[in-house]
């Protein structure tokens, strides 16, 4: 059922539905981010496309758990996608940044992907849901 579940997410992005990643640090303080493209890649992998802020990536780099949700706000429905972050790549550096040229601070802004291995699909509505795997 994951990976119908993971079929029936891309297809609500397709169709120009939100998507959004949740992260938590090692305390367990949690973090919202949006992700511009996300894409299939493997039966129960995703892959997400975007310039992740450095909470982000500092949370997935202590805590890989995270929550994906692929939301329609126009019927308030989508697909909740719980899984771990398997592997991370950057796509691109916004200016060039050198870390051997340039100062530490503020920290450069990357276009990353970030690959999940979705675990567990669950529906995602604003009304009444019981949560149950899809």
């Amino acid at each position: 059922m994951t990976s119908e579940g993971i079929t029936k997410a891309m297809e609500l992005a397709e169709q120009g539905g939100r998507v959004m990643v949740a992260t938590a640090d090692a305390d367990g303080e949690p973090h919202l981010a949006t992700a511009g493209k996300v894409a299939r890649r493997g039966a129960n992998t995703v892959a997400l496309d975007e310039w992740f802020c450095p909470r982000t990536m500092q949370n997935v780099a202590v805590n890989p758990r995270v929550s994906v949700v692929v939301w329609d706000p126009r019927n308030g429905d989508g697909m909740q996608l719980v899984g771990r972050v398997a592997e991370v790549e950057d796509l691109a550096v916004m200016n060039g940044y050198d870390p051997r040229v340039e100062p530490a601070e503020p920290l450069p802004q990357v276009q990353r992907e970030l690959r999940v291995r979705v675990d567990e699909v669950l529906h995602f509505s604003r009304g009444p849901h019981s949560d149950v795997q899809e």
